[in-house]
């Protein structure tokens, strides 16, 4: 089996960042004749050119290229790895960056950040509410948290709530002037609150009772990108809203919305926290998604 030693690895990385061997020496605190006969090691036990040198200046061969890609990263987790063991007896610290929904946000904070932040005081959150199903990788997030069904299946996936249950939902001011539907379809016939997505999508309004199932694109005379936002038009008796059940059960207990069609209203998996699969998180979103799996698992969740 060929083998490679990970001082020959770091010297491999810092001459092809630093196209030089005088340059990488400097950083690494050898020689640059330490470094060369380093090198001509790797390249015959590897048995292939991996630097073209010349007496100004040193280029990767395309070999060379290919194992710069693929060790750069591994060397770059196994210096978190480490860095992460050496301080483990001191107070975790780092930041988390996490794209959510706004209603996600609110639960977490009701439940889990307070606490995780007494434990860990040099932890910072960074949450961004945002409607959009976004590439957290690209974006520059940490995590993301949204509905399990919406998560890329190369994601660790941390469940926590219940399932998602809608409903709709209109004041009584609103149904002393219009008749409560009766089926999904008289929806047709009512001033209806939208939900549209930073897509530019609208959201359909989806039905299920017993074995049957609808989707219906309602009409009405407003149009909102925020869930809170179309609930306080529902209140004002503007129309009937599509909500989670979870975000109007205070209002429904007040009186201050009725329910329409409970038995039609379908119910979709809950939401979680999630993250990348293939590279090593840093100890803070561990530590973060411990919590949250913690708090899951104690039945506490609404």
């Amino acid at each position: 089996m060929i083998r490679a030693d990970l001082p020959e690895l770091t010297a491999f990385i810092a001459i092809a960042e630093h196209q030089s061997f005088s340059g990488a020496a400097r950083v690494l605190g050898v020689s640059p004749s330490a470094l060369s006969h380093s090198m001509r090691n790797l390249e015959a036990r590897l048995e292939m050119r991996l630097l073209n040198r010349t007496t100004r200046s040193v280029a990767l061969t395309e070999a060379g290229e290919q194992l710069l890609q693929g060790v750069r990263p591994l060397l770059r987790d196994l210096t978190n790895v480490v860095n992460e063991v050496t301080s483990a007896r001191n107070t975790p610290s780092g930041s988390i960056r996490i794209s959510a929904s706004e209603s996600s946000i609110r639960l977490l904070i009701r439940h889990v950040v307070p606490g995780f932040l007494q434990t860990y005081p040099q932890i910072h959150i960074e949450f961004v509410a945002d409607s959009r199903l976004v590439d957290i990788v690209g974006d520059g997030f940490d995590a993301g948290i949204r509905v399990f069904d919406d998560v890329p299946k190369d994601m660790i996936a941390v469940r926590f709530g219940q399932d998602i249950r809608f409903a709709a939902v209109a004041s009584p001011e609103y149904l002393s002037r219009h008749a409560p539907p009766q089926v999904p379809h008289d929806l047709k016939g009512h001033r209806c609150i939208r939900f549209r997505f930073a897509s530019g999508a609208l959201f359909r309004w989806d039905f299920e009772y017993l074995g049957q199932s609808t989707s219906i694109d309602v009409e009405g005379p407003m149009t909102m990108d925020n869930i809170n936002m179309m609930i306080e038009a529902a209140l004002g008796g503007i129309g009937v809203a599509w909500a989670p059940l979870t975000q109007v059960e205070e209002h429904l207990r007040g009186g201050r919305l009725v329910r329409l069609l409970p038995e039609w209203s379908p119910t979709y998996p809950g939401v979680c926290l999630y993250y990348p699969a293939n590279r090593h998180p840093p100890m803070a979103l561990r530590l973060f998604a411990d919590a949250v799996r913690e708090w899951a698992h104690s039945g506490e969740t609404p």
